[in-house]
């Protein structure tokens, strides 16, 4: 029996979902079962490729919603879960046991793991200090920026090693480590602790890159770092270095997409009131309330410039 599991990927909830999904289906659905996780990136145009949906079962954690009938378990928590009217009413029909959505989970970790606890009497306790690191990473539930920006736990470490996964076959091996070790003996692994390190140092090296390019107006932050291979920046740095701002618009590239952020300040003095999915669904994008994302054709650096301009407008109009 082989089982495909697609996860949100360089996501540390993505790739947390898909070892607890992994875990619960070996322990509670059939023991002898084979894996193959694929990792899935929003990008311009069509996101799912129905060819790699070639397991005897398919999974999709994490990440938005298809409705091909060879996709058989869908766990996601995102306000922007569904690409079309069609696809919402399609998972509305199937009334499927298999298929769970809920926007008001912090994480789809956290999501996943409460639906196989209550359906199908999974035991979530082994798997329990990985499921509470994707509900404050995910949520942005630390203290404050430096905390969030310093990096010193095993989880955030391990946040930015699946973010800058250097190839496609890195975060599965660790997913299969996510389903069975603790995090503090995963960082130890050698092909993983040889990357932090130049981690580190390229984090720090984003710092000032990024204190040298975000302006702050009006209660929102814009940047501008397509000229720089960042794309995996720690997304606290801007409220770190502006921390009486509420919300941020940042412009990355990498080979397969430009990218435009738009987040909210989670320590902001002025809390976020505008609901960021809403504002990115508008140029084909999405995500949460308080944080979203767009992704526009590597090429389409001028047209991702133009959707940054005017959601910074919007934003700031709305701060004055």
């Amino acid at each position: 029996m082989r089982v495909r599991v697609f996860f949100h990927d360089k996501c540390f909830d993505g790739a947390a979902a898909a070892a607890v999904f992994s875990r619960f289906y070996r322990e509670r659905i059939r023991a002898q079962v084979e894996f193959q996780f694929t990792g899935l990136v929003h990008r311009a145009g069509k996101l799912f490729d129905e060819t790699q949906f070639d397991g005897d079962e398919n999974a999709i954690v994490d990440f938005k919603y298809s409705s091909s009938p060879k996709v058989t378990w869908w766990f996601d928590h995102h306000e922007s879960a569904f690409l079309t009217a069609e696809d919402a009413e399609d998972y509305e029909r199937s009334q499927s046991n298999r298929k769970f959505y809920d926007p008001d989970f912090t994480s789809c970790t956290k999501f996943l793991a409460t639906i196989a606890e209550q359906r199908f009497g999974f035991d979530r306790r082994p798997l329990a200090e990985l499921i509470e690191w994707a509900d404050i990473i995910d949520g942005a539930l630390y203290p404050d920026a430096k905390t969030a920006v310093e990096v010193a736990q095993p989880a955030m470490k391990l946040t930015m090693v699946i973010e800058t996964a250097p190839h496609p076959g890195f975060v599965p091996r660790l997913i299969e480590l996510f389903a069975s070790t603790p995090l503090a003996e995963i960082v130890e692994v050698p092909w993983v602790a040889e990357r932090i390190p130049v981690l580190m140092e390229r984090h720090r090296q984003s710092i000032e890159i990024l204190r040298s390019r975000t302006e702050c107006s009006d209660g929102t932050i814009f940047f501008d770092i397509t000229d720089r291979e960042l794309e995996g920046y720690n997304k606290f740095i801007p409220y770190y270095l502006n921390p009486g701002c509420t919300y941020s618009v940042g412009l990355s590239k990498s080979s397969f997409r430009t990218k435009v952020a738009v987040g909210s300040n989670p320590w902001a003095p002025a809390p976020p009131t505008i609901n960021l999915a809403k504002v990115c669904e508008r140029y084909g994008g999405g995500g949460h309330a308080r944080v979203g994302a767009i992704s526009f054709e590597p090429q389409q650096t001028e047209q991702a410039r133009r959707a940054a301009a005017e959601i910074v407008s919007e934003l700031r109009r709305a701060g004055k």
